[in-house]
C-alpha cells in the first residue's frame, strides 16, 4: 500500500520537526519546508494527500498558500497551524476552504485527529474562476469610496464580505489582495483599488 504523503510548511524548525515526527509515526511520507514560497511551489508541483501550513510566515502566509493550492488542487485538504494571536485568522481561513486548524502548542492527539478528520471528509469543490464579476466590482468600488468598509476588510477579513454573493475563491482573492488574478478577470483596476488590494495582501501575510 502506497504511503500517504503530507507537506508541512512552517518557518519554525521546531514545529517542522515535531509535526513531521508525529506524521511519520503514523505512516506518512513527509516533506517539510521553512519557506512559504518554497512550500507553495511544492504543493502545486507535487502530489500530496494533506498540507499543513503556518498561517503567519515572513514571505508567503498561509492564506496565500490556501488560495493558490485550491486553485490547482481543489479537493486537497489544507490545515492551518496557528498561534494564539492568529486564531481569528485561522477561523477565517476555514470559512474560505481550509479543512481545519490546530493551535500551537498542540498535543500529538490533536494533530493526528485533525489530519484524520481532514482526510476523512471529501472537501467541496467549486468554480475557481471569477463568476460574480459584478459583485467583486461592487466590493472594490465600495472599498475605494468608503474608508470604514476598507478598514472593516482589513480588520475582519472575510466577515466583511458576508453581504456579498461571492464564492470562497473570490473572497480569498479579495482578502489576500490578488491584484493580478482580479485584473485578469475584470480588467485594469484604478490606482486606488490596486493600492487597497496591496494593503490587503500585506495584511494577509501578518
Amino acid at each position: 500500500m502506497e504511503k500517504r504523503k503530507a507537506l508541512v510548511i512552517d518557518d519554525e524548525q521546531i514545529v517542522l520537526d515535531s509535526v513531521s515526527t508525529l506524521l511519520r509515526d503514523e505512516g506518512f511520507d513527509v516533506d517539510v519546508s521553512l519557506s512559504g514560497r518554497e512550500g507553495l511551489d511544492w504543493a502545486i508541483e507535487r502530489k500530496y494527500d494533506v498540507i499543513l501550513t503556518d498561517i503567519r510566515m515572513p514571505d508567503i502566509g498561509g492564506m496565500r498558500v490556501l488560495r493558490d493550492v485550491k486553485r490547482i488542487h481543489q479537493s486537497l485538504p489544507v490545515i492551518m497551524i496557528t498561534g494564539y494571536a492568529s486564531v481569528d485568522s485561522a477561523v477565517q481561513a476555514m470559512k474560505l476552504g481550509a479543512a481545519d486548524y490546530i493551535e500551537k502548542p498542540f498535543e500529538p492527539e490533536q494533530l493526528i485527529d485533525s489530519v484524520n478528520r481532514a482526510l476523512g471528509v471529501s472537501p467541496e469543490t467549486e468554480e475557481q474562476g471569477l463568476i460574480h464579476k459584478d459583485e467583486v466590482a461592487k466590493v472594490l468600488e465600495r472599498a475605494e469610496a468608503d474608508d470604514d468598509f476598507f478598514m472593516k476588510l482589513l480588520e475582519k477579513s472575510v466577515d466583511a464580505l458576508d453581504e456579498y454573493d461571492l464564492t470562497k475563491a473570490e473572497k480569498l482573492a479579495v482578502v489576500t489582495g490578488d491584484v493580478r488574478w482580479i485584473e485578469d478577470q475584470l480588467g485594469r483596476l484604478t490606482r486606488a483599488q490596486r493600492r487597497m488590494l496591496i494593503f490587503l495582501k500585506i495584511q494577509s501575510k501578518s
